[in-house]
């Protein structure tokens, strides 16, 4: 038996600003974008990685009023759980993040647990880290 991972969710506030952040400073493509009503799923992915996608969605896409409310105030504490990325060079996936404008959290740095590692917020406050071992 083989299992892998295909899809994870990341809560945004605005699918065209993700877009264009995960693509400008990560180097993401667009692999689906689904409209249902007033809301749409955006699934990004890596040539690096195929069959895996990120799933970009706003708070209320496929929620009730609620749990969507919910998801949106924990989103604008910036308290969601970070997405972590590895990069072949750290330095030069940092620098292309901030020309993008990423809100840098921690500049490249070695880890006493081994990684280099930074860290930035995507433009709705998501955690995003990246590494290299």
């Amino acid at each position: 038996m083989t299992i892998s991972l295909q899809y994870t969710h990341m809560t945004v506030t605005n699918p065209d600003e993700a877009i264009a952040f995960y693509r400008d400073a990560l180097g993401l493509e667009v692999q689906n974008d689904v409209s249902n009503g007033d809301f749409r799923w955006v699934t990004m992915g890596m040539l690096s990685q195929p069959g895996l996608g990120i799933v970009l969605s706003e708070p209320h896409a496929g929620r009730s009023q609620e749990d969507g409310d919910a998801m949106a105030e924990l989103l604008a504490k910036g308290v969601l759980p970070m997405i972590n990325f590895s990069a072949s060079d750290l330095d030069a996936t940092f620098d292309q993040a901030v020309t993008a404008g990423a809100e840098v959290l921690q500049e490249p740095v070695d880890q006493p647990w081994g990684p280099r590692d930074c860290a930035f917020r995507d433009p709705s406050g998501n955690m995003v880290r990246v590494s290299q071992a």
